[in-house]
């Protein structure tokens, strides 16, 4: 982009750089807008890294960014009772991307960039109004320390949970329940090690490794994630991560990095200002419940609010940022709300935690848990399958609640 048109202002500043934001930057700037990215760098958020092979297609990701490919999941339970769940039974190739967020994240801002949209590194400090009442983004060089101002026809909020852009501008943002999550990247033991397998994402259920969320063991080929949730204050995460590797026998794997951050549990009621600023990714609480899965209802919605932003850019008319919940909320919201119910009932005490594992062994369960986790859909090719997991589910449920809470 030119310095005349940097100096006349942008039709959108995104503020984070992470999948939701470089996805909103880069599919605006391809429509032709100006475009400013602004990301402070060098913050790696926790992440498991998994991503479906949905992403992989609608987003169009290169083969050298999937640094994994998983082809099983194993579920512990409290008493250590292990279930394998194949993601393809029949065979075949089926697989769950691992990326690196380190790698992955940076190449997203680099599309944008390559798509003409202008990157910055800064930290956002606040939005300003002009005479017109237009907003001015201000932020802070990370290099310099000075300060710049930059005015923009619409600011898209993408920085994360704890967004300051969301706390600036929605009187509700603040309010966000979050779970927090701590990982270590180590690098990946020898291939003959007896606990660790460079295809399988290991999640543990057990209350001493979280109280309410789960650990992991994630494998990012060369690397790997070594992680634990919690949302209870005070519980110790770091320790929590130096048991599991004690466990599973990694404490000697060298530690390459460590990262925690608050992971958001709902998303918010709304998610723009009726004006001109709309947030998404983690900053609108996209993140699913029960799973913590992030990447790809990041990009999602950042796909959303750029669709919605160009429809404001192009009218003028505010309640065109209101499309960009509407839309998300309409496709997801109903699987958003029954894992959020998942969470509260399933991982509520380790008696509860071993009965969900001893679901997770079901065939049916299995048959219909990875293909609409695959392709995001569910697949209603066997009614009598669904007939049964319901039926079981209940058998569960009821004792579950006649043991006691």
């Amino acid at each position: 982009m030119s310095q005349t048109a940097a100096q006349a202002g942008y039709d959108c500043v995104v503020v984070g750089g992470g999948p939701a934001g470089a996805t909103a930057a880069t599919e605006l700037a391809q429509a032709g807008h100006r475009v400013l990215l602004l990301d402070r760098a060098g913050r790696i958020k926790p992440c498991g890294g998994a991503i479906p092979p949905k992403l992989i297609r609608d987003f169009a990701i290169p083969d050298h960014l999937i640094v994994g490919r998983v082809t099983n999941a194993r579920m512990i339970a409290p008493s250590d009772h292990e279930v394998d769940m194949p993601v393809n039974r029949g065979g075949g190739e089926a697989y769950v991307g691992m990326v690196d967020r380190d790698s992955f994240d940076e190449w997203l801002r680099e599309r944008a960039a390559s798509a003409r949209a202008d990157r910055r590194t800064g930290r956002f400090e606040r939005i300003d109004r002009d005479d017109q009442g237009g907003a001015v983004v201000v932020y802070t060089a990370i290099d310099t320390g000075a300060e710049h101002r930059v005015p923009a026809r619409c600011v898209i909020g993408a920085d994360g949970a704890r967004s300051r852009v969301a706390r600036a501008t929605l009187p509700d943002a603040a309010k966000m329940p979050c779970v927090f999550a701590y990982h270590e990247v180590i690098r990946s033991p020898a291939l003959s090690h007896p606990r660790f397998d460079r295809d399988r994402c290991d999640v543990f259920f057990q209350e001493a490794l979280s109280p309410d969320f789960y650990a992991w063991v994630f494998p990012h080929g060369d690397t790997a994630s070594i992680g634990v949730g919690s949302a209870q204050k005070g519980f110790g995460l770091r320790n929590a991560v130096s048991q599991l590797r004690a466990r599973e026998g990694l404490e000697q794997c060298e530690t390459i990095r460590s990262e925690g951050a608050p992971i958001p549990l709902r998303p918010l009621r709304k998610w723009d200002n009726g004006r001109d600023v709309l947030v998404t990714g983690d900053a609108a609480g996209v993140v699913a419940p029960a799973s913590g899965e992030g990447i790809f209802y990041a990009m999602l919605a950042g796909r959303e609010a750029a669709r919605a932003v160009g429809a404001f850019l192009v009218s003028g008319n505010p309640r065109a940022l209101g499309q960009a919940r509407r839309r998300f909320m309409r496709a997801h919201g109903p699987v958003f709300w029954i894992l959020g119910v998942m969470q509260y009932f399933w991982y509520h005490n380790d008696r509860r935690r071993e009965r969900f594992v001893t679901m997770c062994d079901d065939r049916d369960v299995q048959n219909m848990l990875w293909p609409a986790y695959m392709n995001k859909q569910l697949v209603y090719s066997n009614p009598l399958a669904y007939l049964r997991i319901f039926f079981k589910d209940m058998r569960h449920l009821l004792q579950t609640a006649g043991a006691g809470k």
